[in-house]
């Protein structure tokens, strides 16, 4: 199993406790920019992941994701999950249902980018399908 602290370029943060419900497992979140573009040190325990979830914005708007240690997977809706490594880059669109964290046997880091945009904001949806995310490798 991957240890958080190998490898670890920004620190990892307190508990990401305000988006707790929109997780399972425990993640843990160091916010890194607030001004013109919000930038999110995202770290993830082994097996944690996010619910889906969409990035609305009306013009604009998006997510990319820079991969900074350990493994995790990423999955828009309809399509195969990939997975991430450190090193990896993640675009992800405006209105695009998705989600991403941590492999189960890994802890994972990425930088989390919001794309500016117009009439932004995230719509939270259902958790990830145990079952499902318990196949992958």
């Amino acid at each position: 199993m991957c240890d958080w602290k190998q490898g670890v370029i920004f620190p990892r943060g307190p508990e990401n406790a305000a988006f707790a419900p929109y997780f399972v497992g425990r993640s843990y979140l160091n916010m890194l920019s607030l001004e013109g573009v919000v930038i999110g040190n995202v770290t993830f325990e082994p097996g944690c992941r996010n619910n889906w979830h969409i990035h609305r914005a009306a013009k604009g708007g998006g997510q990319i994701l820079l991969c900074t240690g350990g493994r995790g997977w990423y999955q828009e809706e309809g399509k195969p999950a990939r997975e991430l490594r450190t090193g990896d880059v993640v675009h992800i669109p405006a209105n695009v249902k998705h989600w991403h964290g941590a492999a189960k046997d890994s802890w994972f880091a990425h930088l989390a980018v919001e794309i500016p945009g117009e009439g932004t904001g995230n719509e939270w949806r259902e958790p990830v399908d145990d079952e499902v995310y318990g196949k992958l490798p």
